[in-house]
């Protein structure tokens, strides 16, 4: 499998534009804010939004200033949702570093993550990209209600697939849409094209969610997440709803017993782990992780073939294939 360094060589001159802009957004009078946003800025992830960003509009056609704006405003307001995360979640690590929520504490991250979120409104705004701003605003809103719906469906125990499906197209798929819909519509796409490009990201971010959610019962050293971290947090994701949903009753009042009796101590969390194995529910998210992979390349496909193109296939193989 390509490295994303590969991925991104029909884009590589504009990522290293594009970080130099996302640097340049981020800078403050206020020193307490750059010191942090430097720190960021050291721990950057992949990138892979705004990589969909680029891929799609050059797929297209020309990169513009409008494609920039829209990958700053999409990492502005990524970033901005993982630091509440981090307190929301009462998390000390990120990638394997410390969180800003370690560091500074929640009042201090809280700021943090609104700064950026108002930095990513103010450049969509400054450079009238309002349809952008639309685009990306609508995501950001839906991964509100996703996070939502999920804490209150888990604290009654009972998602079923199709809430299960609804959190993960709100809180995870519907941003990588908005990438895939703002690197179209940067390039003055059709509302149709803009319209199908979003369809392709809502799969593409479907299938990446499922993978997170294998992780989860992956042997404890091979990501940075602990195994059996969303066990642990009591959260239901596509193996386990499979698992409960494909066992006798009695089986299935007894897993419910573990979450409902108190902390996720690590002989509980293996013996769900075991369950979900053995009840079929890795298979079966794999096998739907691969349906939302395929969907996503159809439409690909239904676009002219050139360097990007194939970028963006290699790109969609990345999400699901990935190691960690």
């Amino acid at each position: 499998m390509l490295t994303l360094a590969d991925i991104r060589k029909p884009v590589g001159s504009e990522i290293k534009e594009f970080q130099k802009l996302f640097k340049k957004a981020v800078t403050s009078d206020v020193s307490l804010l750059n010191i942090i946003s430097a720190y960021l800025l050291r721990k950057k992830g992949k990138q892979v939004r705004p990589l969909f960003v680029f891929l799609t509009a050059r797929m297209l056609g020309n990169i513009t200033k409008s494609t920039y704006t829209a990958a700053s405003l999409i990492e502005l307001l990524h970033t901005a949702t993982l630091i509440h995360d981090d307190v929301v979640d009462e998390s000390y690590e990120r990638r394997g570093f410390f969180s800003i929520n370690a560091l500074w504490k929640s009042k201090i991250s809280v700021l943090m993550g609104d700064y950026f979120l108002a930095r990513g409104l103010l450049l969509s705004v400054n450079n009238k990209d309002y349809e952008l701003l639309d685009i990306v605003s609508n995501a950001v809103k839906e991964m509100s209600e996703g996070e939502l719906l999920q804490i209150q469906k888990s604290r009654s125990l009972n998602i079923d697939m199709d809430t299960y499906y609804e959190v993960i197209r709100k809180k995870t798929a519907t941003l990588i849409g908005s990438c895939t819909a703002s690197g179209a519509k940067s390039t003055g796409a059709p509302r149709e094209t803009i319209d199908q490009l979003y369809e392709m990201g809502l799969n593409v971010g479907m299938a990446f969610q499922i993978k997170d959610d294998l992780f989860d019962y992956q042997p404890r050293g091979v990501i940075g997440k602990p195994t059996g971290n969303d066990i642990r947090e009591k959260k239901f994701t596509l193996p386990l709803i499979y698992a409960l949903n494909h066992c006798p009753k009695k089986e299935r009042r007894r897993v419910l017993r573990l979450f409902r009796n108190g902390k996720m101590h690590y002989r509980r969390i293996n013996e769900i782990i075991s369950f979900v194995k053995e009840t079929g529910g890795l298979d079966y998210a794999e096998e739907k992780m691969m349906e939302y992979k395929q969907k996503a390349e159809d439409i690909l496909h239904q676009f002219e073939d050139n360097a990007s193109r194939q970028a963006l296939q290699d790109l969609i193989d990345f999400t699901v294939l990935r190691k960690k």
